[in-house]
């Protein structure tokens, strides 16, 4: 179970942190702009949800902060989720089930390098 966790952790951490950088740097690809201009995010929201973003990368790599982390996540992706709902676009909304089942499952597992 440990290295499932591992294997999960990297893909949380490259997914975050490309979103981070490409939030952080306003250098997204026309599909992430588009997606998020459909749930009404406005470029003033983009900064600080790839700051965010960042943060849960750093939270979730250590065990101490790895609850904390996920649980972050999590709620970001709910309220993308939410959000895409609010504004009546479902399959946005249904694309990001899975992106919300990976921090649940992880917290279930918990993190591999935590003591027992």
């Amino acid at each position: 179970m440990k290295i499932v966790c591992g294997i999960l952790i990297t893909i949380t951490l490259y997914l975050n942190g490309k979103h981070a950088w490409s939030g952080i740097t306003k250098n997204m690809n026309p599909a992430e702009t588009k997606m998020l201009s459909d749930i009404g995010l406005t470029e003033a929201f983009i900064l600080p949800i790839g700051i965010v973003s960042l943060v849960i990368c750093l939270l979730t790599i250590f065990p101490q902060t790895f609850f904390a982390g996920t649980l972050l996540n999590a709620a970001l992706i709910l309220l993308i989720m939410a959000l895409a709902l609010n504004t009546g676009n479902i399959k946005i909304a249904l694309v990001e089930i899975p992106f919300l089942l990976l921090p649940l499952v992880m917290i279930w597992l918990g993190h591999p390098l935590k003591g027992k």
